[in-house]
């Protein structure tokens, strides 16, 4: 047991009788009482403090409830520490505090009947206030304002009736170093033992450790949340490994690209959801960095998977491997990426298709059907006629407008590069062979269109291969294992007599038949003649605006010319020739000396039963009207055929109609 000093004792009485209870102006400093003690006093003297009795300062219901909830965290780690410390002064009358750091009390711990009768008394409740402002000089409102841990006894407390205690109380620090609450025993005087105040200093040290520990943990709780959460917001898939191959995180994107069920991986090694032994990268023990590297794996179901690979490895500060981040995209994702960016789209549509022939037109209509159904299509014509234009419309127009157009010309390839650029290839597979592979068009088509140009030029054996592509919708890459699923439309086209080359046993007939399932003619520019006053039409006004000149068409006798060439290149050689007319010319109209000397070597044949003209092929603006009228008598009114007859499209006529002032009841029967 520990008491005062019977001089200390005494002169407390006296000074305590004479400053505070007779209110005795108050020197700076008095040596007989302890400096911590006599600052307190003159605190709780210049707040007024009642030294008769404890103010009433207790928190309502409502207010207990929410610094409850504010003090949570603390309540719940101390509670077990207070309990701990009353078990080794359970029956010397002791009660312990618990305060935040305003001083209002949160816990009370002390079942010995004196001590809670003397704590009833003096109003030590759970809510009630035991700070300075309130109780004066005490343990817990003196240790709240110096920050450090202390005792006070007897007449020390600045209010009589806690006199008969002795406080030993020492503050609760968070992380920060920031007073967040008090512990305080209370007992009474001669009942103190001298280590009273270091069981409690241990005690505030255990809550204060145990307090960090779980902050810690809250935060990387938070973190690790924070980061899973980032993790399933990330569209690729994300699979984290530590040294072992143990799955630390992932998210429920790779589940997906790993065809797995969507359970949580975690704890999973590797090895155990992948066949990581048959994979060309050992995924458990990378040494460096990995970039967009394709990987053929197969799922512990046995599901063959095509993926594209990045990795990076995670170093602790001493460049130690902790971890790896894989980072996997299903190829198809990655080749429609790729071949957006490379430019393997369709930028034609029906629309980009000009004519007015019934030959075109109909043409037009099978490809429209067509682009309403997933089939096979083979597109016949001769070179030049817009079979990729067709093949593109149809693309546009289909489900898989949103998917690669990838064209490839059969018969421009050599014939040992032409299965490497169809199939793809695997590293290393021949001579001169990327170490990384390479994907083949139909790979890179993959959820588009493929389109065959010259497929009467692919050689036999590659026709065997095709015909297993489209059977089985899979490939196999060059110096590869296992197949690969593909979801490709397949288009073709070709400028000679297929079926002459069946029976030549120079295409395979089964091939062929599987081609064409869907077949559309494009016919020969020189078999839809009314065409080409709209083509012609058409395409001096595309080169009008890219050359920056004003042409307003072709005389009579360059459209006549015109009209009876042969055009053995169709309309890709009435483009060329329209392109270099606009360079040559120098006047408003294109005559015949814009023309290219073949077309005066050839014998015109008889002119058309009815005089061909278009607006460009006037000689003066002053008698287009009478051509117009000429063309609507000659027709009675019709506007179809009138056009055709002028050779321009019904909305152009229409709009002349209006800016001559041209009444066409006048000419209908």
């Amino acid at each position: 047991m520990m008491e005062l000093a019977d001089d200390y004792s005494k002169k407390l009485y006296e000074y305590w009788n004479l400053y505070i209870e007779k209110n005795a102006p108050m020197p700076d400093t008095i040596d007989e009482i302890r400096p911590l003690i006599y600052e307190s006093w003159k605190r709780s003297k210049a707040n007024k403090v009642s030294h008769r009795e404890v103010a009433d300062a207790k928190l309502s219901p409502t207010e207990l409830r929410y610094t409850f909830a504010r003090n949570e965290a603390l309540m719940s780690v101390a509670h077990s520490y207070i309990s701990k410390l009353y078990s080794y002064v359970k029956g010397s009358n002791f009660i312990i505090a618990l305060t935040d750091n305003r001083g209002f009390v949160l816990d009370l711990v002390g079942e010995d009947r004196e001590i809670q009768l003397r704590a009833q008394k003096s109003g030590l409740t759970i809510g009630c206030n035991r700070s300075e402002e309130y109780s004066g000089t005490n343990g817990i409102g003196t240790c709240l304002v110096t920050g450090m841990p202390i005792q006070i006894w007897g007449r020390e407390h600045y209010i009589a009736p806690h006199h008969s205690y002795v406080c030993s109380a020492a503050p609760i620090r968070n992380q920060h170093g920031k007073i967040i609450g008090c512990l305080d025993v209370i007992g009474p005087v001669g009942g103190v033992h001298s280590h009273t105040l270091a069981m409690v200093c241990a005690a505030v040290d255990g809550i204060e450790k145990e307090m960090k520990m779980r902050e810690a943990y809250d935060r990387i709780s938070a973190a690790n949340n924070q980061l899973t959460s980032t993790i399933q917001s990330i569209s690729s898939g994300i699979i984290m490994i530590d040294n072992m191959g143990i799955i630390t995180h992932h998210n429920n994107r790779a589940m997906q690209f790993l065809k797995l069920p969507n359970n949580n991986c975690e704890g999973e090694n590797l090895a155990n959801i992948l066949d990581v032994k048959r994979a060309h990268i050992n995924l458990l023990d990378l040494k460096r960095d990995v970039s967009n590297r394709e990987l053929t794996i197969r799922n512990h179901l046995g599901t063959t998977l095509n993926l594209s690979l990045s990795a990076t490895i995670i170093h602790n500060s001493h460049h130690e491997k902790i971890n790896t981040v894989l980072v996997i995209e299903e190829q198809r994702q990655i080749h429609k990426m790729v071949s957006k960016m490379s430019g393997f789209t369709a930028r034609f549509t029906f629309d980009s298709i000009i004519g007015i022939s019934n030959q075109i037109k109909q043409a037009i209509t099978i490809g429209k059907l067509a682009a309403q159904s997933d089939s096979n299509v083979l597109i016949l014509g001769e070179s030049g006629t817009g079979k990729e234009l067709m093949a593109q419309s149809i693309h546009n127009a289909s489900d898989r407008s949103n998917g690669p157009f990838i064209a490839i010309n059969c018969g421009s390839l050599p014939k040992g590069l032409i299965e490497s650029e169809l199939f793809g290839y695997e590293g290393g597979a021949f001579t001169g062979a990327s170490k990384d592979g390479q994907p083949g068009k139909f790979e890179l088509a993959n959820g588009g269109t493929i389109f065959l140009d010259e497929i009467g030029d692919m050689a036999l054996e590659l026709q065997t291969s095709l015909l297993r592509v489209i059977q089985t919708r899979e490939i196999t890459r060059i110096g590869g294992r296992l197949p690969r699923k593909i979801d490709v439309r397949i288009m073709a086209a070709t400028n000679v007599n297929l079926s002459e080359s069946v029976k030549n046993r120079s295409f395979r007939s089964d091939l062929y038949y599987r081609l064409n399932v869907l077949s559309i003619l494009i016919p020969p520019l020189r078999q839809r003649t009314e065409d080409i006053p709209v083509l012609i039409e058409h395409f001096i006004k595309v080169y009008n605006q890219s050359l920056g000149k004003s042409v307003e068409g072709l005389s009579t006798a360059a459209l006549n010319r015109m009209i009876e060439h042969s055009w053995s290149g169709n309309v890709r050689e009435l483009e060329n020739i329209i392109e270099r007319a606009l360079n040559l010319t120098q006047e408003d109209i294109i005559g015949e000396a814009e023309l290219p000397g073949e077309f005066f070597s050839e014998n015109l044949q008889s002119p058309p039963s009815y005089p061909v003209t278009m607006e460009s092929a006037n000689t003066g603006k002053r008698k287009e009207p009478d051509r117009i009228k000429a063309a609507l008598e000659k027709e009675d009114g019709n506007i179809t055929n009138a056009s055709a007859l002028l050779g321009i499209p019904k909305r152009t006529l229409y709009r002349k109609l209006q800016k001559y002032g041209i009444d066409i009841n006048q000419y209908r029967i």
